[in-house]
């Protein structure tokens, strides 16, 4: 299978995530927990490129060759997932966006003032979101029970979400961390560390591992895709921190917004470790300072560049995705055509532009 023919299944992943917002919503009746189920069911479906549910899809082709409807209903289970992912991190960042409109906590906060309710707009902003956030969880485990595969796969895949939600919520745990240290006390292995643990998981081996066991994967497959996973999980991460910054070629003189909520990134850990003391005072200025002056941004990216730091992240992704791609060739548990599909799915996710 090709990733062209892979992604033919985006519609369907969009019609199972709106059938189980739909069906809750029903079961809700005319209440505001009905009401706060549409505020879920429109940011999910707002936006995004569905690289996970696409994921979980491949994990089953991989192992059984086989067009991957059995595994619909989990690939829609992990947008779930990522929507409560994206609620939570939004109000940890004090996000005011996300995907092209409010995040949901602003959102929440607007309609408590239209409404005109008591209290503070913006602590029922936050505790509503922090709320809608863990609904998504019931969502993803009912979308993977639902996985058209016999129980013992859907019970392992189950285990599998156990490991990735605990994962995940370690990398969480870390990052939030580093992110109240002072930047000289973050090391580059702190970085990666969160990476591993957080985005890796998460985004490309958890995804991947959960459609394998639904397929029936053996253990060193899923050991291979661990593996592989984890290399292309932390290269989407580094990518996802050059685009962040503003760092790539296109998007020279355009928004730094990771520059200015302050994250821990490789890019600046290696910039701090690496620049003067006037280089460092610039940064301590930028960093996490949504009033920073257009150009002292500008002058943060440039220090990031002239001291070497962005040629390191390239150079981190390319190493990383060679040795997932190196891994892919060598495995003896992959199919020529799983093979092929894999090294499409590495190239989507290390080689983008958004």
């Amino acid at each position: 299978m090709e990733f062209e023919r892979l992604a033919k299944w985006l519609p369907r992943i969009e019609q199972e995530i709106a059938r189980s917002y739909s069906e809750a919503r029903r079961s809700a009746g005319s209440t505001p927990v009905a009401d706060a189920l549409a505020v879920l069911q429109e940011f999910t479906l707002r936006g995004g490129k569905r690289l996970r549910a696409l994921l979980v899809l491949a994990g089953f082709h991989v192992v059984t060759g086989l067009e991957p409807g059995p595994a619909l209903s989990a690939a829609a289970g992990i947008e779930h997932f990522q929507s409560w992912m994206l609620i939570h991190d939004d109000i940890i960042d004090h996000a005011e966006e996300r995907r092209g409109g409010s995040s949901v906590h602003r959102l929440l906060a607007t309609q408590h003032g239209d409404e005109r309710l008591l209290g503070s707009s913006a602590d029922y902003g936050v505790g509503m979101g922090i709320t809608l956030g863990d609904l998504q969880e019931p969502f993803t485990v009912d979308a993977v029970l639902r996985s058209q595969v016999p129980g013992p796969r859907r019970l392992q895949a189950m285990n599998e979400y156990v490991r990735m939600t605990r994962e995940t919520a370690y990398g969480q745990l870390l990052d939030v961390r580093n992110g109240a240290l002072p930047i000289d006390r973050v090391r580059e292995e702190d970085v990666m560390e969160v990476h591993r643990r957080k985005t890796a998981e998460y985004t490309v081996a958890g995804p991947l591992r959960l459609g394998a066991m639904l397929g029936g994967a053996p253990p060193k497959l899923l050991a291979d895709l661990e593996s592989i996973g984890t290399d292309l999980g932390v290269a989407f991460q580094l990518r996802d921190d050059v685009l962040g910054a503003g760092l790539a070629e296109a998007d020279i003189g355009k928004s730094a917004n990771d520059l200015i909520e302050g994250k821990r990134t490789l890019l600046v850990v290696t910039a701090w470790a690496r620049a003067d003391p006037v280089g460092r005072a610039l940064l301590q200025e930028v960093l996490g300072n949504p009033a920073a002056a257009p150009a002292r941004v500008r002058a943060a990216q440039e220090l990031i560049r002239s001291t070497g730091s962005l040629e390191y992240s390239e150079h981190k992704i390319s190493e990383l995705s060679a040795r997932a791609f190196e891994r892919i060739r060598k495995s003896t548990s992959l199919r020529p055509g799983a093979k092929k599909l894999l090294e499409q799915v590495g190239d989507k996710l290390v080689h983008r532009t958004m």
